[in-house]
């Protein structure tokens, strides 16, 4: 009997564009794209923090750089991929909260909330591909999305919204790239303890609606997206694409 072989989780010889790398999520996804041999670039507009985790990246003998990249400014996005690319990986984890109720949500704040999540995780998604394309090479982009791509939530009306245009366009992506071998699928977390939610949680009736919604009863943290994001970098997840990786403690399980 010849028995079948795991396909490899490893990314040797791959680049890895990760957006929003500067904290929370994008700079776990960036340690565990870095620790599966990726070359890793990190970007976001907070150039310090770039500088800090690269450094800190080659030191633990990691291969890593450094690109600062506003994502809602799509004629950036567009020079810096061509330059620094093509890119094997995409990891969006560029994305802006802003809590609001539906009738508290001003202008300002819905225009900020979908330059950042729909506008820039569109634009940066198509640059990668185009990049690809353009060099004959397949690819996986994943877009960090949210349980809230699948639900609605208190206080989360325009962020539901961005969610739920993110998992649309990454199917359609999907659809149109797949015969070049360009997959395309999001992540889609609960409630991750960053700096981007610390202010829910520190509001005591969220905190408890929160641990409530999540049946294993406790809130998610960077470290349970890092065998996700490289699951779907590799060739692991080869036949994976135009879907949502759950990634949310069961919340969206009822």
């Amino acid at each position: 009997m010849t028995l079948p072989k795991t396909p490899s989780f490893r990314l040797d010889g791959k680049r890895a564009l990760v957006a929003g790398a500067s904290s929370g999520i994008g700079l776990a996804c960036a340690v565990a794209l870095a620790e599966a041999e990726a070359h890793v670039v990190v970007a976001a507009r907070s150039v310090n923090k770039l500088a800090n985790l690269v450094s800190d990246l080659q030191a633990a003998g990691f291969s890593a750089e450094a690109v600062a990249l506003d994502v809602s400014d799509v004629g950036l996005i567009d020079a810096e991929v061509a330059k620094h690319g093509p890119f094997d990986v995409l990891v969006n984890s560029a994305g802006m909260g802003l809590p609001a109720s539906a009738l508290d949500t001003t202008e300002d704040r819905f225009d900020a909330v979908s330059d950042i999540n729909i506008k820039g995780a569109y634009f940066l998604t198509r640059a990668v591909a185009r990049g690809l394309i353009e060099a004959g090479k397949p690819g996986s982009l994943i877009n960090i999305s949210s349980q809230m791509g699948h639900v609605g939530g208190i206080d989360r009306t325009v962020y539901a919204a961005t969610k739920h245009a993110v998992e649309g366009f990454t199917k359609s992506m999907a659809i149109e790239w797949g015969a070049k071998g360009i997959r395309v699928n999001t992540i889609c977390p609960t409630f991750i303890l960053t700096p981007l939610t610390q202010v829910t949680f520190d509001n005591p009736e969220r905190a408890a609606w929160i641990k409530e919604k999540i049946k294993l009863g406790r809130v998610g943290e960077v470290e349970d997206i890092m065998g996700g994001v490289v699951y779907l970098a590799s060739e692991a997840s080869s036949l994976v694409t135009g879907t949502a990786l759950m990634i949310d403690g069961g919340w969206t399980a009822e």
